[in-house]
Parts: structure tokens; C-alpha cells; sequence
């Protein structure tokens, strides 16, 4: 289960701010916290490496190499064709070179699948082993008994009779993606907390109108002051449109929804009114209207909860460095020092 992005930064926020020692803006939290994540996240592996080297207890909850696979369990997963950072590539319609998926941190196996219940996993060769096997016709890769290079980020599969994308699966660590500490700046120019998961194509919550989406003076109809929710071309996102004297005044978006570019446009026409009749406006979208060119959206950390206490130490640790405050150095270090020790012994 994810850590709250919200909960971690309030935290870090209440033990600068309770002795006066500083304060840190959401942008610094967003890049401190990515990359106090990817090292907690690469730790695992050399913690798991040491653990699987050392005797362990067969009581529950007390096995350390089992605790510290869960954490990376976190990132396991398989790929999907029909998402885009899960799909396989594949060079060309009838290549056995099939690019991993763009998310993949570690590779872990990888399978051929023709049909739904032949699952034969792939020996992982070395160039030199490969050419030897090769040479025997015995041992010769078949799609019974398939193998795979890797290099260059790219599964080069044999027999190169194996072209199919579809069939091939691969089980992989992912990477952990970015956190984001979303917000909006409110009326007294305060960060405002925006607690809606990060989309990249949603529309930013909050007015549409902007200089370059001018809608004032276009007649939509001849309708009586009054607010009114729309769709908007049928898409997912939720606006709430003001007609003051005939005319478009105010476009408010209450839901963000999704699947939207730069350049598309949203038509608001007679009929997404009550009443009937008159003209269309048109508002284009533009980069500072979508999740991707604005700080809205939240994205958690993906770690295990288990490491909350030490994640926060951690930010907590540069934060003192980014303050210039030795006194908090000194003191997260310590702690995390103690923490250590106790994995460890």
C-alpha cells in the first residue's frame, strides 16, 4: 500500500516549522522526496542480498529476507500491451527483438505464451553460451525450449521464428514513479493541497477562461443569468458554465477527467443548455490547461508503509542541508543510524 504523498509532507512541514528552523516549498519536497524514494527503493536489493546470507527465523513477521522481498514486491509486475509504460516494442513486424517495457527497473523473467495454457519461461543466455548451444542440434533453442539475450534493453528471442508480441510476457521490477506533492495557490497565495490523483491529460480543476481561451462576448444564447453544468463534447471532464446577459461569462471545471491533449477543443452548444438556440463557443486547450503544464495532482510514494519512518528521516536529512541547519542533519542521522543498526544486528 502506497504511502500518502499529503501525510509525509505535513509531517516533514511540522517538524521544520515546530522550533522555527525553516520551511520547504512543494517543489523542493517533489524532487527531495523522488529521490530520498529511489534510494530507499534501491537499498532494498542490497539489504535482500545481505539478508539471504545470513541465518534467518521461520517465525512470522521475524523472516527478513520475506520482509524485505514484500518491499520490493511493491514494484512487481507483469506487462500489459494496452498500457503504454507495460507495452513491448518490437522493431519491425517480423523481428525477434522485442524492447522491454519503458518502466522495467530489473528484469526478472520473461515467458513465451502462444496459447492459454503453454507458459514455457525462456532461458536468459550470455553471448557465449548462446553460440554454443547453438551448435548442437540437440540443444538448439525451440518454441518449446525458447532463450533470450539481453542487451541494450532489448530481448533478442529464439527461435527467431518467435514474432508475435502478444505472446511474449515479461515479469520485471519497475521503477518508482515520481511523487508529487500536487497543489493550486489559493486566495492569499498559499499552497492549496489538490487531493485528485495526477492525470496528465486531465484538465486543471478550477477557470477555463485564460487569455488565449477568451470567451467573453461570444453569444451562446439568449439564456437568463444563471450557472449550468456541461460535459462538453462528451467527454469525461465536468464544467460549470456562467451565462451572464446572453454571453459565456465564467468556465469553471469541476471534474478533470481525462484523455485530453494541447490543441483539442472543447464546444459548448445550444443544446448542452436548457432552453435551446443560438451559437457555439469553442475553447482550444492549451499546455496550462492540462495536468502535465500545471502542479495539480498528487502522486503517493510507492514504497511500503513499513518504511514511512525512515522516508520522512530521510527527507528530514536533506531538508537540513537545504536550510543549512547542522542541528537537523545531526539529528535525523542519528536516528537513522539507530534504525540501521537495529535491521542489522
Amino acid at each position: 500500500m502506497a504511502i500518502s504523498v499529503d501525510t509525509v509532507y505535513k509531517t516533514v512541514l511540522l517538524i521544520l516549522n515546530k522550533e522555527q528552523r525553516g520551511y520547504m516549498t512543494p517543489d523542493e519536497f517533489n524532487k527531495i522526496g523522488t529521490q530520498v524514494q529511489r534510494e530507499l527503493f534501491e537499498k532494498c536489493f542490497e539489504d535482500l542480498n545481505q539478508q539471504v546470507r545470513t541465518p534467518q527465523t521461520d517465525m512470522d513477521y521475524a523472516d527478513r529476507v520475506a520482509l524485505t522481498d514484500e518491499k520490493i514486491a511493491e514494484f512487481k509486475t507483469e506487462n500489459d500491451q494496452t498500457v503504454a509504460e507495460k507495452a513491448i516494442g518490437v522493431t519491425n513486424p517480423t523481428s525477434n527483438i522485442f524492447t522491454v517495457p519503458s518502466e522495467l527497473y530489473k528484469l526478472g523473467s520473461v515467458t513465451y505464451e502462444p496459447s492459454s495454457n503453454i507458459y514455457p519461461e525462456m532461458q536468459r543466455l550470455g553471448r557465449s553460451e548462446f553460440y554454443n548451444i547453438r551448435k548442437a542440434p540437440l540443444t538448439t533453442p525451440t518454441k518449446n525450449f525458447p532463450v533470450y539475450l539481453y542487451e541494450d534493453n532489448k530481448c533478442i528471442v529464439y527461435p527467431d521464428n518467435i514474432i508475435n508480441v502478444d505472446h511474449i510476457k515479461m515479469q520485471y521490477v519497475k521503477k518508482p514513479t515520481d511523487i508529487r506533492w500536487g497543489y493550486s495557490i489559493g486566495g492569499l497565495g498559499q499552497y492549496v493541497f489538490t487531493n485528485y490523483p495526477y492525470v496528465a491529460t486531465a484538465i486543471n480543476i478550477g477557470s477555463l477562461t485564460t487569455s488565449s481561451n477568451d470567451t467573453s462576448g461570444i453569444t451562446i444564447a439568449t439564456y437568463p443569468a444563471a450557472t449550468y453544468t456541461s460535459t462538453g463534447n462528451n467527454q469525461t471532464a465536468v464544467f460549470s458554465v456562467t451565462v451572464t446577459g446572453g454571453a459565456i461569462s465564467s468556465i469553471n471545471v469541476t471534474s478533470q477527467g481525462s484523455g485530453y491533449s494541447v490543441g483539442d477543443t472543447i464546444t459548448f452548444t445550444a443544446t448542452d443548455f436548457p432552453g435551446g438556440g443560438g451559437g457555439a463557443a469553442v475553447v482550444t486547450l492549451t499546455e496550462a490547461n492540462l495536468f502535465s503544464g500545471s502542479q495539480q495532482g498528487y502522486i503517493d510514494f510507492g514504497l511500503q508503509t513499513s518504511e514511512q519512518t525512515e522516508l520522512i528521516l530521510n527527507i528530514l536529512l536533506y531538508a537540513g542541508i537545504v536550510i543549512r541547519d547542522p542541528q537537523i542533519i545531526q539529528v535525523a542521522q542519528s536516528e537513522l543510524q539507530q534504525d540501521k543498526i537495529n535491521e542489522k544486528s
